[in-house]
């Protein structure tokens, strides 16, 4: 659990159904609430790659919401390719 006001780093290894790092393109980080109401959507570029398929984002959660829900989608061989998560946010 985070605290709401932290800097949380979202992270993303993109894949092959085998485990193969792949590069895909047209990355975006789309964050939801709880509701799967849209809070923020950011475009990634080579600037927020560590290595080939491997992508992040600090962002700092905010101060009135319980959870949120992070999605990392791209394409690769023109199909979505795409992972999710959540995070409760504790006030304190």
């Amino acid at each position: 659990m985070a605290f709401a006001g932290d800097t949380v780093r979202f992270r993303c290894h993109f894949r092959t159904f085998d485990g193969q790092s792949v590069e895909p393109t047209d990355v975006k980080l789309t964050i939801y609430d709880s509701q799967k109401q849209l809070i923020e959507k950011f475009i990634l570029d080579d600037s927020h790659k560590e290595n080939v398929g491997i992508f992040y984002f600090d962002y700092v959660l905010p101060d009135d919401k319980q959870e949120i829900i992070f999605e990392f989608r791209g394409l690769y061989n023109e199909k979505p390719i795409l992972s999710r998560g959540k995070v409760k946010i504790q006030f304190n």
